[in-house]
């Protein structure tokens, strides 16, 4: 690769848009609805939702020095079905074929989402107008803080609705919001940061793959920090 086709997130902005690409859903090449894990978090996730008969079960799933309290200790079978909120029953009704067989087994260990079909597209045709990408994983939705100079304020204001994968966790830990971005990715987890104008055809590239995507946020002008405001309150990093 030319050193100059190299894209390190240094023409990262004020003036840039944040296009999110949504962890959830099925893409074109994937077999099944996607809960959006991804792989960090996944330990943590598992013990926070899934109940205690797994130790017993399978016992050889778990690291017998976590403490006992924390192994799983959330109230959820494998074969459970997912309980739904009505407005996640019907941001999910195009996938009811689906749903009826949607365990919380299958949610939670959802396959990590690969977005190489994506990104390929996305360089072929826009290479030089891509000014970042982060893959939200290892800091979740605060990992740009890694690569944004001090010159740049983000503000992600216009977030995916969070996915009943995220909900449960939540509520089966009691992790407060604030650091449940900072640990999962809560609806999207690649961003590409571009000018306004090319924000739509990065959009329609992600969608052809099935993949929901939509402008999430900006780059300000100000000190570097990250603030992002959700259904669930304003979070400052």
């Amino acid at each position: 690769m030319k050193r100059s086709d190299v894209i390190d997130n240094a023409k990262i902005r004020p003036g840039d848009v944040i296009v999110g690409l949504s962890s959830t859903g099925q893409a074109t090449y994937e077999k099944h609805y996607n809960g959006g894990m991804g792989s960090n978090g996944l330990t943590s996730a598992r013990h926070d939702v899934f109940s205690k008969y797994l130790a017993e079960t399978y016992p050889e799933s778990y690291d017998h020095q976590v403490p006992d309290e924390l192994v799983y200790s959330g109230k959820y079978r494998l074969t459970d079905r997912v309980p739904l909120t009505e407005s996640e029953a019907q941001q999910l009704s195009a996938l009811n074929s689906q749903l009826s067989t949607l365990t919380v087994g299958r949610l939670v260990l959802s396959p990590t989402r690969t977005y190489a079909p994506v990104i390929k597209n996305l360089l072929d045709e826009l290479r030089p107008e891509i000014h970042g990408m982060v893959h939200c994983t290892g800091g979740a939705q605060t990992k740009v803080l890694h690569f944004v100079g001090d010159n740049c304020r983000v503000v992600k204001d216009n977030m995916f609705p969070v996915p009943p994968l995220f909900r449960l966790i939540k509520e089966q830990s009691g992790t407060d919001w604030r650091e449940m971005y900072q640990v999962f990715n809560m609806g999207h987890r690649m961003e590409i940061y571009v000018r306004p104008e090319i924000a739509d055809r990065v959009i329609d590239i992600s969608k052809s793959f099935n993949i929901d995507a939509q402008v999430v946020g900006h780059i300000e002008e100000g000190t570097k920090s990250l603030t992002i405001r959700s259904e669930y309150g304003e979070f400052n990093y």
